[in-house]
C-alpha cells in the first residue's frame, strides 16, 4: 500500500457490470424441455404433469410468433419469464419438500404445496393462453384491415381470385358464327352467295 493509500485511503475497484442478454427462441425451448424432464423423472402426480404440458405447450406455440411483439413488450416478458423463471421455480419449490409432507400437509389456509402448484400452474396456463390469444388477434387484425383496403380498392370482398374490372371494361370478342360440328369456329373464310354455282346433275 502506498503513503497515498494510507493517507486517504484507497480506492475501492468498482465492480466489473455484465450486461445478460435477452434469451434466444433456443434458449426459451430448451429451458421449456428441461422443466418437462425434471417432472418426468420426479414421477410427479398425473394432475401435475398434465398441468405443466398445457403450460410448457402453450410457450411452444407462442415462442415463434414473438418476433412480433418483441421479447421486450408485455406479451414477450411474459413469455421468457414463463419458460425460465416462473414454472421451474413452482415445480422446484414442490420438488424440494418431502413428497408425503407435500402432498398431505396443508400449509396456506388448508391448502397443501400440492394444491398450491395445481394453483399456480392453472394461473400460468390462463395467462399463456390471453398472451397467445392476444398474439394472434393482432395478426387477425392486420388481415381485416388488408381485406377492407381490397374492398375499398377494388369493390368487392373477393372476386375468386380475380382483379374486379368495372363495368366499363371492354369484353372480348364473339367467337364467328360459322363453326364446325365440334363446336369449334370454322378456320375457312366464309364464301359470298354470288360465287356459288350449282352443280349439275350426275349422270346427265
Amino acid at each position: 500500500m502506498g503513503i497515498g493509500d494510507w493517507l486517504f485511503g484507497s480506492k475501492q475497484e468498482e465492480p466489473e457490470t455484465t450486461v445478460r442478454r435477452a434469451p434466444t427462441a433456443s434458449d426459451l425451448l430448451a429451458s421449456v424441455e428441461r422443466v418437462e424432464q425434471t417432472a418426468r423423472e420426479a414421477k410427479v402426480p398425473a394432475l401435475v404433469l398434465s398441468r405443466l404440458l398445457r403450460v410448457t405447450g402453450i410457450v411452444r406455440e407462442t415462442i415463434p410468433r414473438l418476433d412480433r411483439v418483441g421479447v421486450s413488450s408485455l406479451q414477450g416478458y411474459s413469455v421468457m419469464a414463463t419458460a425460465t423463471d416462473y414454472l421451474p421455480e413452482a415445480l422446484g419449490g414442490y420438488l424440494r419438500l418431502p413428497r408425503h409432507w407435500a402432498d398431505t400437509r396443508p400449509v396456506d389456509r388448508g391448502k397443501t404445496p400440492l394444491m398450491i402448484l395445481v394453483d399456480q400452474l392453472d394461473l400460468l396456463a390462463a395467462t399463456m393462453d390471453k398472451v397467445f390469444d392476444a398474439i394472434n388477434r393482432a395478426d387477425a387484425e392486420a388481415l381485416v384491415v388488408h381485406g377492407r383496403f381490397l374492398q375499398e380498392k377494388f369493390g368487392h370482398a373477393s372476386t375468386g381470385g380475380e382483379l374486379a374490372l368495372g363495368a366499363n371494361a371492354p369484353l372480348p370478342p364473339m367467337p364467328s358464327s360459322t363453326s364446325h360440328p365440334s363446336g369449334m369456329p370454322s378456320t375457312a373464310p366464309a364464301v359470298p352467295e354470288s360465287d356459288i354455282r350449282l352443280q349439275p346433275p350426275i349422270g346427265r
